[in-house]
């Protein structure tokens, strides 16, 4: 799951007060945290802000002093962050310029220009000043540092209370920080309150409020997202044709130059490798010789914020949602098909997981098996595809689970459940396995069985996986285990990368070659999130992934379903998940099939989706160069047609803030100068 830090971008203010002020933070609508605001004379704060979420969650002090304008003269920050990693900050102003420095990097500017600066890391509260600064700003806009400018403005109010104690919440919204407004509330005082979905910071004795401001909050962004969705996707007002495309046949990784796709509507209507087709009044695209393939599918996401905007921008045509809240994530999913909001098509996984201390985000706890079977049954009743296990869940649940599952015709996956092997879970009746680490988890059985805490599942991975080769008689059987019981793999290994083999001084490894491209606030929390080595297992650490990669090879050369994940940032990270598999040693055109018909087939819907062939659905991209030779290729995506709408990449990324690409039809020209109609 992607990082909290990202998640909570803003909150409660800058006002000072006679006394702290204490707010609560929730995941969901369950406190786990806390955040204590002291304001003091000289415009000085002090603010410590902590949450746990499982095994992990921030642990932050910070103090910082402002101007009259409310822009800070100073900012620190110390603790540790959502992986417990170590933080330390500083930023001074003066007259000569400002300098900031953390534990992996300085920088400083010579500007006399005042401006505000976003840190790596920072409570929510500091964000707020943010808002109070803007308040006070000419036009309701000011430089940020290192780069950028954050621009308020009004969205509406909320009214609590009696005639005779009523209390006015205004809505505020910030942009410029990151790909999407932030969303701030208000209270006379200057108390602020931010709430979304999954998270949500607010004083402790306002907690109520929450539900009220959301559904306000949602009205306006459905109301922002719905505008976008109206002006980026256009729907053809006839049949469109496709003209000189090198087309991608995912079924055996042959590229047919030369060839034509028409479409009507949200179908194939025919393809003609090699040859034109006639079809008169259609609007023609001239593809030029760019390669045309199906739409890319996500196999691990949890639809939120953005997401389907990213998706659509990087050409990810189909994404599986495997663990959100369930009203919220429903509408949106629907938002989706009727086309209010851009987003790919949804494959629907319901998260279960057992009580406990490190039980998953989900709506969803169950202790006993009639709860277990009830929650399989909900799901079953409205429409998801499958159901998702997590490691709190009691092993003996996992077969009449999955039972129930097959039985209401939905699959069963999900992380294996502590004191449970992947054997065991497959032999229960478990379709695919979420993660690659549980392939060598089970490589670690029986020594390693309580595998909840996530840095323990992480740890013990990076700590041994090097010690198998896919030679060695244990690790052969289990991947012919796995084999013959047809079970598919979704590995995640950006993630694992992440976590194991990443460097906390840089850059994410999944967002390197596009972090520049990307909106400040954004860029500012991308620094690499792994787990730490203990002495000694460096070596162990630096040898995990290479080793990981090796087994991936030799899953795939068995013919082992492999289905290419993220759990990471929407769309850009998938592209990187790809490259990590050609690392691997497996051909880019089988990657390019892993990514498109091997996915549909392993959810039920290569009937639909997956190829380009006469009567599929027309999710296509067509892409500036040719992945099959250089999978880095993939990023070069000129067109996405999903759901009968044709959109342009660039364009929605501009919308997100994302600085423009140096190729394809983003370079000053539109749609309209590559297509004509007859």
């Amino acid at each position: 799951m992607r990082r909290l830090a990202l998640l909570i971008l803003l909150c409660c203010g800058a006002a000072a007060t006679a006394a702290p002020r204490e707010d609560a933070f929730l995941l969901l609508d369950h406190q786990v945290g806390n955040q204590r605001v002291t304001t003091r004379s000289g415009g000085k704060v002090e603010v410590h802000f902590a949450y746990r979420d499982r095994d992990h969650g921030e642990d932050l002090v910070a103090e910082w002093t402002l101007d009259a304008a409310g822009i800070p003269l100073r900012y620190a920050v110390s603790g540790h962050d959502y992986l417990q990693a170590p933080v330390r900050e500083q930023f001074r102003r003066d007259g000569r310029g400002a300098q900031w420095q953390n534990l992996h990097a300085r920088g400083g500017s010579d500007s006399g220009t005042a401006a505000f600066y976003l840190p790596e890391t920072a409570p929510p509260e500091y964000f707020a000043a943010l808002v109070h600064a803007l308040l006070k700003a000419p036009d309701g806009r000011l430089p940020l540092l290192p780069d950028g400018e954050a621009r308020l403005q009004r969205v509406g109010s909320v009214v609590d209370g009696d005639a005779a104690a009523a209390t006015e919440f205004v809505h505020y919204r910030i942009s410029g920080l990151g790909f999407s407004p932030q969303w701030i509330w208000l209270a006379a005082d200057g108390t602020p309150m931010q709430v979304s979905t999954w998270s949500s910071v607010l004083p402790a004795d306002r907690k109520a409020l929450r539900t009220r401001l959301l559904q306000a909050q949602d009205e306006a962004d459905l109301a922002w997202q719905a505008e976008l969705a109206q002006r980026l996707g256009r729907r053809p007002s006839g049949d469109v044709l496709i003209r000189g495309a090198r087309l991608f046949d995912a079924r055996d990784g042959r590229v047919h130059p030369g060839s034509s796709v028409l479409i009507r509507g949200e179908r194939v209507l025919r393809v003609a490798p090699g040859a034109a087709i006639d079809a008169a009044g259609a609007e023609v695209v001239d593809a030029r010789g760019r390669f045309l393939m199906p739409g890319l599918w996500d196999n691990h996401q949890h639809f939120d914020g953005v997401d389907g905007l990213l998706d659509i921008a990087c050409g990810v045509t189909t994404g599986r949602d495997l663990a959100n809240d369930d009203d919220g994530f429903l509408r949106r999913a629907a938002r989706f098909d009727a086309g209010s909001e851009i987003g790919p098509r949804i494959v629907r996984a319901g998260m279960i997981d057992g009580s406990g201390p490190y039980a998953g985000p989900t709506p969803k706890h169950v202790d006993t098996l009639e709860q277990a079977l009830a929650a399989v049954d909900w799901y079953a009743d409205r429409g998801y595809s499958r159901i998702k296990s997590y490691m709190s869940l009691k092993p003996e649940f996992i077969a009449p689970m999955a039972a129930r599952a097959h039985e209401r015709g939905l699959r069963f996956s999900g992380h294996v459940p502590a004191f449970m092997s992947a054997e065991q879970f497959v032999e229960a009746g478990a379709d695919e396995l979420h993660h690659f680490n549980y392939v060598v988890l089970d490589l670690l059985w029986p020594q390693v069985q309580e595998t909840t805490k996530q840095s323990q599942r992480f740890g013990q991975v990076a700590a041994h996986a090097h010690e198998f080769d896919p030679q060695q008689p244990r690790v052969a059987a289990l991947i012919e285990f796995l084999r013959k019981r047809q079970v598919a793999i979704d590995p995640t290994l950006a993630l694992l990368e992440a976590r194991i083999a990443g460097d906390a001084s840089r850059i994410t490894p999944a967002l390197a070659a596009v972090a520049d491209r990307f909106p400040v606030g954004v860029r500012r929390g991308l620094r690499g999130t792994p787990y730490a080595p203990p002495h000694g297992e460096e070596e162990a650490y630096a040898a995990a992934l290479p080793a990981m990669l090796k087994l991936l090879h030799a899953l795939h050369a068995a013919g082992v379903t492999i289905v290419p994940g993220t759990d990471m940032l929407a769309g850009y990270s998938l592209h990187h998940e790809l490259a990590l598999y050609v690392r691997a040693g497996i051909a880019p055109a089988d990657v390019l099939r892993m990514a498109t018909v091997d996915s549909a087939r392993n959810s039920g819907l290569s009937h639909e989706r997956g190829l380009i062939a006469n009567g599929l659905q027309a999710d296509l991209i067509l892409v500036d160069g040719d992945p099959t030779r250089d999978i880095a290729d993939i990023r070069r995506i000129d067109l996405v047609f999903s759901r009968g709408r044709i959109y342009e990449p660039v364009k929605i990324e501009a919308e997100l803030g994302v600085k423009s690409r140096e190729w394809g039809i983003g370079n000053g020209e539109s749609l309209e100068a590559k297509s004509t109609a007859r």
